[in-house]
């Protein structure tokens, strides 16, 4: 067996007996040990009391969160004319239709979000078993298919962080980046547990939030006080 680095060792060292702390807490140690040699990004996963598999425990949603996530994100747009004109005014990277259809069927999926006005959809239905596993399929709820794209594109680019409840019923998100202040990545982080909490589907029935962690890219994660976290 590989032999742990220093800096792993430090890390774990430093978590070491630290669990269900508050958000500010877990904030301070995640940036602490934070030590890589890029900018890591801060993720959290959420653990929920729900069945995804039944479609009243679906959790989805989408949240702006307050100081962006600190990357880059590109963004693909299904449009024609002057909607497509003002998907790339606003900042879209690949704005298409069938021609975008063909590239992404043939294995390119260079974005991170896609958008897609109404009338794209019987075009954007035939990727479903492409973008769907992805999470990347537009979707009408989370306000990736619209009419407004140049609001859409600008939220996406702005930080906007689209959620949705994986098999086990766990959420996870990039929150910000490790350079963050820890004021910036608390806003992020309560802003984006509170979403999660008002997503709470009407089939959950108990605890709906069971367990939420933190950690950096390459570091360890910590646990955080569930009751404190959403304010019980």
């Amino acid at each position: 067996m590989a032999k742990a680095g220093k800096r792993t060792r430090a890390a774990k060292a430093a978590f070491a007996g630290k669990e269900n702390v508050t958000v500010e807490e877990a904030v301070a140690l995640v940036k602490a040990n934070a030590t890589a040699k890029f900018d890591e990004t801060v993720e959290m996963a959420l653990t929920l009391g729900v069945d995804p598999r039944h479609a009243d425990q679906m959790v989805r949603g989408v949240v702006s969160l307050p100081n962006g996530t600190g990357k880059n994100v590109r963004v693909a747009v299904f449009a024609r004319g002057p909607k497509a004109e003002e998907a790339t005014a606003a900042g879209a990277d690949i704005v298409g239709a069938e021609d975008l259809m063909e590239i992404i069927q043939g294995g390119t999926l260079d974005f991170d979000r896609c958008i897609a006005t109404p009338d794209m959809m019987p075009i954007v239905g035939r990727l479903g078993k492409i973008l769907g596993p992805r999470n990347l399929m537009p979707n009408p709820r989370v306000g990736t298919v619209t009419m407004d794209v140049k609001a859409a594109v600008e939220a996406a680019k702005g930080g906007e962080v689209q959620f949705k409840a994986e098999k086990a019923g766990v959420v996870h998100a990039g929150v910000g980046k490790a350079s963050f202040s820890e004021a910036n990545l608390v806003e992020n982080l309560k802003a984006f547990i509170g979403a999660v909490q008002k997503a709470k589907p009407t089939g959950a029935k108990g605890a709906y939030m069971k367990k939420i962690s933190v950690s950096s890219t390459m570091g360890p994660g910590v646990t955080i006080d569930v009751a404190s976290a959403i304010g019980e």
